[in-house]
């Protein structure tokens, strides 16, 4: 979501600055990648980091790595014996996240896996305190569906790109899948008993669910 680039400056100057390490991922990923905006960024990620450090998780999985600047937010919060899960499908960007996660201090932390989520999180054993979803946004349902058993009751889980551009108030056209499958994972966790939902503005909007039961 676009606000006023004197409003987004602002708000930039006045929260926890960006280490150098991700500024320079992140000026890598925009050089590097052709879809370099989908990087979170220092807004989103210090949000990111905020969250992990008020949970405090043992284990995070993230799905989406991209090229890891989430995945080092996500990180700063971990419990001293945690560990992150993070999954990206595409075999061509783990070596540029690799790279920073070693360069990070926090390699032996971060356990990349790289494969189709849906193969992936069945061969987990373990329970998450902390989940992000940020992938094929067609996939937003069916991957909430398939962590939700490996979430700790009271644990957290956040969905990136829930305003997707504003087009989830625009009319869709049928043949917008990520769209439609958006405004289906919106409509689904709001009624979801099972946990409690909050959509928060934030870049392309992020939606931030709490597990209350099974």
């Amino acid at each position: 979501m676009k606000i006023d680039k004197a409003l987004e400056q602002y708000i930039l100057d006045h929260i926890v600055d960006e280490s150098p390490l991700l500024a320079r991922l992140y000026r890598e990923t925009q050089i590097r990648m052709v879809n370099g905006r989908m990087c979170s960024g220092h807004l989103q990620g210090s949000l990111l980091t905020l969250l992990s450090k008020l949970i405090r998780p043992h284990r995070i999985l993230e799905i989406g790595t991209y090229t890891g600047y989430s995945a080092l937010c996500l990180a700063e919060g971990l419990s001293a014996q945690g560990v992150i899960h993070t999954i990206e499908i595409n075999d061509e960007l783990q070596r540029l996240a690799s790279s920073f996660f070693e360069e990070s201090g926090m390699r032996d932390r971060i356990v990349q896996h790289i494969g189709d989520a849906e193969q992936v999180v069945p061969t987990l054993e373990d329970i998450f305190d902390l989940v992000f979803i940020d992938a094929d946004k067609r996939k937003y349902l069916t991957h909430y569906q398939l962590v939700f058993p490996k979430v700790a009751i009271g644990g957290v889980i956040v969905a990136d790109n829930t305003l997707w551009a504003g087009k989830v108030v625009q009319r869709v056209a049928r043949t917008d899948e990520q769209t439609i499958q958006i405004l289906e994972f919106n409509d689904f966790v709001k009624n979801d008993p099972r946990v409690e939902t909050f959509m928060i503005p934030v870049r392309d909007g992020m939606t931030i669910l709490r597990k209350i039961s099974q």
